[in-house]
Parts: structure tokens; C-alpha cells; sequence
């Protein structure tokens, strides 16, 4: 099984999967940008055709083709926390995924834009970034019935998110952590892994 994890920025995409990671003893956490940092790196600047890695059709058959190859090799769950608004780069992964007959539960997690902002900010990024300025963006492009299913995260917290995408997907979790210091460790270095300037 494939759970992809869909949201604008700052909607606990990536938190969320490696909660699930943590409590689902055979899983992976896949993550499709490692695809498009290697194609923009292995490009000349002066041919680039696109600023967002997701328009190149080679990053989309490139994790097409990941996904493929995980699903044919490994019999865990593959957790993919990635942002795509775009219906037809969604299908172009998620829609084949599932006509070559792969079971992929999709779920998009939804706030409001203020509580966006506040998660981003959170983590150091203000309204001015290019995550907060992708919001809008993002929320317009996730309402569409593609997409579902919605979860609404506004109030929920990242165990409670893992929780309800593991119930839906009928998924037996490990117990959470009752150590809050080691909850609140596992978050931090979860957080500190994916910024990006650390790679």
C-alpha cells in the first residue's frame, strides 16, 4: 500500500508521515522533491525550463517509476508526503499508480490560511516565503474532488492526524511515545532533517 500525504505548506505533511513511520513497523517514507533537487542540479541554468521542479515531465515519470519499483520490491507501507495541486501531474503519478492496479490512499490535509501561516511561521518561515506565498494556490487547487479525500486538520494534532489516516487505511499503530521529551525530540529532528539548507 501506497499512502500519499497531500496539503499546502505547513499543513504537517511530512510530521505526519514519519509519525506514521514510527508506528507502522514496516514502512518507508518516500519523499518525491529528492527527485526534482537532483534534476535541477543536473541542469545547465541556462536551459531550465521550469521553476518548479514538479513541470518537468522527467520529475514526474522519475517518481512514477519509484513508486513502481518500491511497490514491486518492498511489502511495507510506503508513506509519501508530497504537494501536488496540479490534477494532471496527479494523475500523471497517483492516477497511474492506481490503473496499474497499485492501492494508493490519498489524503489531502486542510486549515484555514491563518493557521497555515502560524505552523509556517513556527518553523521560521514568514509570510513573505515561498511556501506562505503557495497557500492560496495550494488550498484552491486541493478543493477539487480529485483530491480526496479532505482531511481537516485545524484542530488536530500530528498523532491525531497519523491516527485518523492509519484508521481509515486499516492500520494497526504501534503505541504513541508517552515520553513527551522524546515526542517532542522525534518532531524536532523530523523538522531539522527537511530543511532543505541542510543538504
Amino acid at each position: 500500500m501506497i499512502i500519499w500525504i497531500n496539503g499546502a505548506f505547513g499543513s504537517g505533511k511530512t510530521q505526519t508521515a514519519f509519525e506514521l513511520s514510527r508506528r507502522i513497523p514496516h514502512s518507508f517514507v518516500f519523499d518525491p522533491e529528492n527527485a526534482g533537487y537532483y534534476i535541477r542540479k543536473n541542469i545547465p541554468k541556462e536551459v531550465r525550463a521550469a521553476d518548479d521542479f514538479q513541470d518537468y515531465p522527467l520529475w514526474r515519470e522519475t517518481n512514477y517509476a519509484m513508486l513502481t519499483h518500491i511497490a514491486n520490491e518492498y511489502d511495507g507501507i510506503v508513506l509519501v508526503p508530497m504537494t501536488v495541486v496540479n490534477p494532471q501531474y496527479f494523475d500523471e503519478i497517483v492516477g497511474r499508480l492506481r490503473r496499474d492496479g497499485r492501492t494508493v490512499n490519498h489524503f489531502a490535509l486542510c486549515a484555514s490560511k491563518h493557521i497555515l501561516l502560524k505552523r509556517l511561521r513556527s518553523r521560521g518561515e514568514g509570510s513573505g516565503s515561498w511556501a506562505a506565498r503557495q497557500i492560496d494556490r495550494c488550498v484552491d487547487g486541493l478543493s477539487g474532488d480529485i483530491f480526496q479525500r479532505h482531511l481537516d486538520t485545524e484542530n488536530m494534532t500530528v498523532t491525531e492526524a497519523a491516527e485518523t489516516i492509519a484508521a481509515m487505511s486499516h492500520i494497526q499503530l504501534l503505541p504513541a511515545r508517552k515520553n513527551k521529551l522524546l515526542h517532542k525530540l522525534d518532531r524536532l529532528k523530523t523538522q531539522l532533517k527537511h530543511l532543505r539548507f541542510f543538504q
